[in-house]
């Protein structure tokens, strides 16, 4: 199933999951979908594992907390949330190499101050890997950061694709 991309999400300077001059950064994308769903893509480095071929349960769970959080913002970039609780099912092993695909969405009202959300890890054949679900408190970025943290918050210079496909 081909799912429309109707723009791309930010990225910052040094954070963990989407730091551009991070070099241990999970280097992700983010990509606001039509249905109002996030997809977050990722390619792991060898830097990222755990047992040999395998990503570390802690970045798989990065992976899943920073997509559903992040799918608050859908539409306005100016909108931030931290994380109060997140459940994680790990379903199978998550493999170094090919890119892997956050699917993610908001579960409860979004303009409510607590929101809830839920993500999985699909492959590419549709094998879902992993999945979680979150509840996070909704805050003005000057109470979660220290300093001027919209300057090193920016536009992701990667080019989008128009699409991604999904299997069935």
């Amino acid at each position: 199933m081909q799912r429309k991309i109707t723009g791309a999400q930010n990225v910052s300077r040094m954070c963990m999951v989407c730091g551009r001059d991070n070099p241990w950064s999970l280097k992700a994308r983010f990509y606001e979908l039509e249905g109002r769903e996030l997809l977050g893509v990722f390619t792991m480095q060898d830097a990222h594992q755990s047992y040999p071929g395998r990503v570390h349960g802690g970045v798989v769970t990065a992976m899943l907390d920073e997509t559903i959080g992040r799918a608050i913002a859908i539409g306005d970039p100016t909108v931030f949330g931290v994380t109060v609780e997140l459940t994680v099912k790990f379903r199978k092993p998550v493999p170094i190499g090919p890119e892997l695909h956050v699917l993610a969405r908001i579960t409860t009202d979004p303009a409510k101050r607590l929101y809830e959300g839920t993500g999985e890890i699909v492959l590419e054949d549709g094998t879902v890997v992993a999945e979680a679900w979150g509840r996070y408190l909704r805050m003005p970025i000057e109470k979660i950061a220290d300093g001027d943290f919209l300057s090193e918050w920016f536009e992701d210079e990667r080019p989008a694709p128009e699409t991604v496909t999904f299997p069935e």
